[in-house]
């Protein structure tokens, strides 16, 4: 190609990043996780388009943006259906799709799921921040970190040739409600009562969440406990419980230590599912057998 491939946002949707796997080794230092929220289909994107399994997509949340590509491109896109179009015609989901040159991307509305991850054939001409490229929305205008997509901003992919192999994929999207966990630190802290609501409720995401923490608007009922803790270490899938009975669910861009008392984890293999969940989405919990 004479030029670099440049994708122009001409919108940007309701929030629209840069994210790969994360920033994994540097919770020790404050540093979130961060990375896809869904990374199974972060990483089938990137499969699609033979890219390795770390490279950048760009993270795509319920309202999407406008994409023009300057050059032709194969690009994926995977996890939730937001009604992609190239030209106003629908596109596949879990396929490699070839563009032309000035060919315009856009999403329309929200079918299942809550954000779509974008993939494009390439090396992406993003400088890494402590080994990652992912964005962190909530870290401010730190040196040298990713940052949201705005309107204007464009991204450059660099590729001598268009992938020249061709497969379909079949994918079956999981529709989970009820998440799996395991006794979080704190559990012997809680009443039997709260142990077993935790998992005999059904709770809702409200609207008071993003990628650092789900908020559920039902709260934990029975004696909870009131004693102040040594600010202590946390994961994506941790479940705090305030003194009132808030139920925290902790994700991607989540703090690395908190105070709350940590009532239970979502297994690890549930977060990519949970990942997909927005305001007003039902969720139940499960004890993980054996655990």
């Amino acid at each position: 190609m004479n030029k670099p491939l440049k994708l122009s946002f001409k919108k940007t949707g309701m929030q629209t990043t840069i994210q790969d796997l994360g920033r994994i080794g540097w919770q020790e230092y404050g540093v979130p996780e961060s990375g896809a929220m869904d990374k199974k289909s972060l990483r089938l994107a990137n499969f699609l388009v033979s890219n390795p399994e770390d490279n950048p997509c760009i993270e795509i949340t319920i309202i999407g943006p406008e994409i023009h590509f300057n050059q032709p491109a194969v690009i994926a896109v995977t996890g939730a259906d937001l009604s992609p179009k190239v030209n106003g015609k629908l596109i596949p989901l879990n396929e490699p799709v070839p563009l032309k040159e000035d060919d315009i991307l856009t999403f329309g509305r929200c079918k299942s799921g809550c954000r779509a991850y974008l993939a494009v054939h390439g090396t992406w001409q993003v400088p890494p921040w402590l080994e990652s490229r992912s964005t962190v929305p909530y870290a401010g205008a730190l040196a040298g970190l990713p940052p949201i997509l705005n309107k204007g901003d464009e991204v450059q992919i660099h590729y001598d040739r268009l992938p020249d192999k061709e497969f379909e994929i079949q994918v079956l999207p999981v529709h989970r409600n009820r998440f799996r966990v395991i006794p979080g630190p704190e559990f012997h802290h809680f009443s039997p009562e709260s142990q077993n609501a935790l998992i005999r409720t059904e709770y809702h995401i409200s609207g008071e969440s993003n990628r650092m923490g789900y908020r559920l608007e039902e709260k934990l009922p029975g004696a909870l406990p009131q004693n102040e803790l040594i600010s202590s270490g946390t994961i994506p899938g941790t479940i705090q419980v305030t003194k009132s009975g808030q139920i925290i669910l902790l994700m991607a861009d989540a703090q690395t230590t908190g105070g709350y008392p940590r009532l239970a984890v979502v297994v690890s293999e549930d977060l990519d599912s949970l990942g997909q969940k927005k305001p007003g989405d039902p969720i139940g919990f499960k004890y993980e057998i054996g655990q």
